[in-house]
């Protein structure tokens, strides 16, 4: 490293940059090149270390994710990795009423094989199941995928990422024929108009929202942004016009959008004609959608639609961004849709500056698509439904022609209702805490109870999952070793190993290596290293949409790379579709037409309110790695509710108050925070918080619906009462 920029950039809640200096002792470190490895955002890091310890980190300036930027949780990155939780060794229990005990590597993968040789013989393949997670690098998520799929003849992998990205998945396959986002991060400093729904960008995805405000910063006057969100958080704060609206009613709102585009004449007829399909029913159902319906419908002034709509029509280049409030919806999928007609309406995709952009949850949910990683799903971005598509994998494989099913496996919410019914008698988790982040918890602490065999890599013990693990395997964790994540742009990062892992801990691509070869597998798993996985991998994507032949760790140890990518002197596909040729059989896009539906729970007089959950800025999924942080714990210590003025005074509540959030499916109390953000009749409550730390665990009370499509939870909506609480319980 050099004494170049030898400063740390972190992005304050405020917005303003610290910039803390490096010491002569920090340029002493050995520094090796990295991946953040929180969000989707996936920033380049600098990893310092020193006699096996990771001491300090900086963003790497060369990134074009981050430019040298960190948020705060980034930039304590080195305060989660040496914990005195951290696993060291195998551990067993064969009864789950004795404690778990440390066995050697040998014990452990051999009593996890006999038991599932023993299941499958008497249940068949699709008794056992794995639960993956979009914290995994690609090479994990290859192996895995390979092992179920290709060996063991089950197609029950599926991910968090179901809970995350798969609505943004459908959306994209079924109106541009392809996964993924077609622009990149550099646009965003040359669009004029930013759309921003169902996210709170400043929150979720920090360095990313900074390039936002910065870009609106520079050009006041020019550049203009458009905020869609029950809660007014920071996010709004750069709003020219905030929208916020009722939970789960943005179809009505894009609709209405796309009416005044069509009657304003800001829509962009010959671009239409020449690069999509069925107009004609979509501007049919646009017309049902006045501006003075969806006011009603959202709770949001038809003015200021209409005004939005116009923002977005007249401007020279819009991107939008949404992430969750989109996504986790029994609607996801439809309302993807929606904000994706804006953009085919009026032109503002495939060029610089524009397009539709989902902002992506975890730092590998990209690459564990394209490695099969949900399952529905084969490398490659290949279907399980698709015959051609399983018969090139089992050649590439080389596994007999029909091993692999012909049937999408269970999905994250099916897979433990299959535990819970007995269908699934054994699953194995890696890396996520489903006992805190799944809807409906009830029900997934009955599936844990009725499985014959449950078994997680994870590098923390205790966490509300690996307490009631049978088989729990330490795993190595970032910058314990070497692999790949590709980012929200679809920009692929190699991360480096800079320590050893602790004790007898291994990377998840090499416990299941290690399985595979004690279940008798050993000639197809006989990987030496991940840069072995990631070739075998890349060669599933030949000729693909997402056609990685051309990329090696060679290339990634100098800098990342956007795919496709399928040559070795091919540089970096900034955007898809530049040519206005989409991914459909005919090269054009389609309007996938919807009209508003409400919720799979309404309100009623026992349950008036509406739940939604969400993040909080400087906390991480289930706080395995942030709750570790004292800096991190300060702003937000526990879970809280926020209520509305109004409610809350109807309610007798104040701030601080003890609330009990209860749904029909169970409670959660926590803090009341009285707050004029929120909209009447809506409650909030963050999803971080586990049983372990006392009971503000929101997903005991929200529901397991689902999108049909996209199969992911409705984790923005539920209904719920409210009332004070006698106390607070802590852990």
């Amino acid at each position: 490293m050099t004494k170049e920029r030898v400063v740390m950039q972190v992005v304050q809640e405020t917005g303003e940059i610290e910039e803390i200096p490096l010491t002569e002792e920090d340029l002493r470190l050995d520094w090796k090149k990295g991946t953040c490895c929180y969000c989707g955002v996936g920033c380049g890091v600098l990893i310092g270390n020193k006699d096996g310890r990771v001491l300090k980190v900086r963003g790497d300036p060369n990134h074009p994710a981050n430019y040298g930027l960190l948020c705060g949780k980034g930039a304590t990155l080195p305060q989660m990795v040496h914990t005195p939780d951290r696993l060291h060794y195998p551990q067993v229990r064969a009864d789950r009423q004795r404690p778990h005990e440390r066995v050697t590597w040998e014990t452990a993968i051999g009593y996890v094989a006999e038991r599932w040789k023993d299941i499958i013989r008497r249940h068949g393949p699709d008794s056992v199941a794995f639960y993956i997670s979009g914290q995994m690098y690609s090479e994990d998520y290859y192996v895995v995928n390979k092992l179920a799929k290709g060996f063991l003849g089950t197609n029950n992998v599926d991910s968090n990422s179901r809970l995350c990205m798969a609505s943004a998945v459908t959306g994209y396959v079924t109106s541009l024929g392809a996964d993924a986002p077609p622009g990149c991060y550099a646009d965003i400093e040359l669009s004029d108009c930013f759309f921003l729904i169902g996210t709170n960008t400043a929150a979720c995805h920090p360095v990313t929202f900074e390039r936002i405000r910065r870009r609106k910063l520079h050009a006041a006057k020019r550049v203009k942004a458009i905020v869609v969100d029950p809660r007014r958080t920071r996010t709004a704060d750069i709003a020219d016009i905030y929208l916020p609206i009722q939970p789960g009613t943005d179809v009505a709102l894009l609709n209405a959008m796309l009416h005044v585009l069509i009657a304003e004449n800001l829509i962009q007829p010959d671009f239409i004609k020449r690069h999509t399909t069925n107009w004609e029913e979509m501007r049919r159902v646009a017309q049902e959608y006045p501006p003075e319906r969806a006011a009603a419908i959202c709770g949001v002034d038809a003015e200021a639609i209409a005004a939005a709509a116009r923002l977005f029509g007249r401007a020279r280049a819009a991107m939008s961004f949404w992430s969750m409030g989109l996504n986790q919806s029994s609607h996801g999928t439809a309302k993807n849709n929606a904000v994706i007609n804006l953009h085919l309406a009026t032109g503002h995709i495939g060029r610089a500056g524009a397009g539709p952009f989902s902002l992506t949850g975890q730092p590998n949910a990209m690459g564990g698509r394209e490695t099969g990683g949900l399952s529905h799903l084969l490398p490659g971005h290949r279907l399980i439904a698709n015959e051609q598509d399983r018969r090139e994998m089992e050649t590439l494989w080389g596994v007999p022609s029909g091993r692999i099913a012909d049937q999408p496996g269970l999905h994250a919410v099916s897979l433990f209702d299959a535990l819970a019914e007995g269908r699934v008698k054994s699953v194995w988790i890696l890396c996520t805490n489903p006992v805190v982040s799944m809807p409906n918890l009830n029900r997934v602490l009955e599936a844990f109870s009725r499985a014959e065999l449950v078994i997680v890599n994870d590098i923390y013990h205790p966490t509300e999952t690996t307490q009631l693990a049978d088989v729990i395997l330490p795993a190595a964790q970032w910058a314990e070793r070497d692999g790949t994540v590709t980012n929200s742009e679809r920009c692929i990062s190699h991360s480096s190993k800079a320590v050893e892992p602790p004790g007898e801990a291994l990377p998840d691509w090499e416990i299941l290596c290690r399985f595979a070869r004690e279940m008798g597998l050993g000639e197809s798993f006989g990987f030496r290293s991940a840069e072995d996985i990631f070739e075998e991998y890349k060669r599933t994507t030949l000729g693909k949409d997402l056609d990685i032949t051309g990329v090696t760790y060679e290339r990634l140890q100098q800098g990342s790379l956007q795919w496709p990518c399928p040559t070795p002197a091919h540089r970096s596909t900034l955007r898809r579709y530049t040519d206005g040729v989409f991914s459909h059989p005919d090269g054009k896009a389609r309007f996938v037409v919807h009209g508003y539906k409400p919720p799979a729970e309404e309100t009623d007089a026992a349950y008036p309110f509406v739940l939604t959950t969400g993040r909080v800025r400087d906390q991480w999924h289930t706080l395995t790695r942030t709750g570790k942080i004292p800096v991190l714990m300060k702003k937000d210590p526990s879970g809280f509710v926020e209520v509305n003025t109004a409610d809350a005074a109807q309610l007798g509540l104040a701030s601080g108050d003890p609330v009990e959030v209860t749904s029909r499916r169970g409670s959660a109390t926590a803090p009341c925070r009285v707050t004029d953000a929120i909209k009447s009749g809506t409650c909030f409550m963050p999803f971080h918080w586990g049983s372990l730390w006392g009971d503000a665990v929101v997903n005991r009370a929200t529901i397991e619906s689902h999108d049909p499509l996209s199969k992911q939870p409705e984790l923005k909506y539920c209904a719920v009462q409210l009332k004070k609480a006698a106390e607070l319980s802590h852990a």
